[in-house]
Formats: C-alpha cells, sequence, structure tokens
C-alpha cells in the first residue's frame, strides 16, 4: 500500500473523527446539563478555545513533518486548517444566534464597544479567504505566488487569535500566555528558516531574497 492510500484509507477518517470530537462533546454537554451555570458562555468559549487550538494545530504541521521527516504530515494541514475556521464559524455563530439572538445591531453595538469582539472580528475576516481560497482550483485560479501571499494571512490571524483571548478572559491569562508562547514558537521556527533561505540567495549569482515569514504554506 502506498502513502497515498495508506493516508487516504487510515489515517484522514481518524483525524476527522478526532476533529469533530469537540463539536460532538458540546452538542452532548447542551442535551445533558454539563455546560454549567451559564450554558451559553460555557458554549461560545468552549468553541473558540477550540477554534485557536486547531489554527495553532495547523500551524505545527510543516515544522512537525519537516523537522520530523514525516512528509505524509503535510497532506492533514488543509484539513485541520479547515477544521480551524470551523470552529471560528461556531464560535461566531454561537455568540450571534445563542447570545445575542440574531440582534444585528447589538451584535454591531458590541463590535464597535469592546475592542476583543473586534479583534475577533478582524481574524475571522481574514480567515474566510483562506477557507474560500482552500482547494487546488484557486490555485490555479490565483496563481502560486498570489495564493501563497493570500494565505500568508493565518499568520495575523493566528495572533489576532491569541490576542482576542488573552483580552477576553481578563483575570487568568495563564492559559492565553501558553498560546502565545507556542505561536511564538511556530512563528519563530518559520523566520529562521526562511532567514536560512535569504542568506542562502543573497550568495552571488542566487537572485532575489526569500519573503520574512514566507513558508507558502496554507492553513
Amino acid at each position: 500500500m502506498s502513502n497515498r492510500d495508506w493516508i487516504g484509507i487510515a489515517v484522514k477518517p481518524a483525524v476527522h473523527a478526532a476533529c469533530l470530537i469537540p463539536a460532538a462533546w458540546v452538542v452532548w454537554a447542551a442535551f445533558n446539563d454539563g455546560l454549567g451555570a451559564n450554558p451559553v458562555e460555557a458554549i461560545n468559549r468552549f468553541l473558540g478555545d477550540w477554534a485557536l487550538r486547531f489554527l495553532l494545530i495547523a500551524l505545527a504541521v510543516t515544522p512537525l513533518a519537516k523537522l520530523g521527516r514525516m512528509p505524509w504530515v503535510m497532506r492533514l494541514r488543509r484539513m485541520i486548517g479547515l477544521y480551524a475556521f470551523f470552529y471560528v464559524t461556531l464560535h461566531l455563530s454561537s455568540y450571534i444566534a445563542i447570545d445575542q439572538g440574531f440582534d444585528w445591531l447589538a451584535v454591531w453595538k458590541d463590535i464597535v464597544k469592546r475592542v476583543y469582539i473586534t479583534v475577533g472580528m478582524v481574524v475571522f475576516v481574514l480567515l474566510l479567504p483562506l477557507a474560500l481560497t482552500s482547494t487546488r482550483g484557486w490555485i490555479k485560479r490565483l496563481g502560486n505566488r498570489r495564493w501563497k501571499r493570500l494565505h500568508w494571512l493565518v499568520y495575523p490571524a493566528a495572533i489576532g487569535g491569541v490576542i482576542h483571548f488573552y483580552m477576553m478572559v481578563k483575570l487568568d491569562v495563564r492559559e492565553p500566555l501558553i498560546y502565545a508562547a507556542i505561536l511564538a514558537l511556530l512563528l519563530g521556527w518559520r523566520a529562521v528558516v526562511a532567514w536560512r533561505k535569504r542568506h542562502k540567495k543573497r550568495k552571488p549569482g542566487q537572485g532575489d531574497p526569500a519573503p520574512l515569514l514566507g513558508d507558502g504554506q496554507k492553513v
């Protein structure tokens, strides 16, 4: 069995199932009084936590594949990235539908008044084009170079996600600081790799330097 067949038959279904566990749990908890005294807030925060976790996992795929010499892991990157957007969408939808009851005026006032909600909306806007252009067809339409540059938006989106979480928790900031450290490590690894590429390309006859954070990977 080839690596492609093995990944398609065994690995991808297992990753799909694992990625759906948080969504399945929150549905089960909602119908079994497992969300505590404030279920609306519990649902929203739970979905937001997993959105950020999946976004960081997606960013960890490339260094894991290269440092661990497991190139087959790269075939899971797009799937995990789309699940990150899936949970971001659920997080936003729970806020609009459950918390605000589709009161769009109240939603707009919150976006304008509360900075952490403003940051959260910016993160969603940044991730939306990445999810929409994640297919091979869009790579062909945009061209490889423009597509890669568009997908660099994942970096400010991840930074914004950590800031959104930090501003939301207010008191105990240990968890968002852990996520911030993980993100700094992932971005630092990319910066080092990009610096090495730039250093090599600056040698005589090697052409122009590469972009600073450009590993050219999609979410």
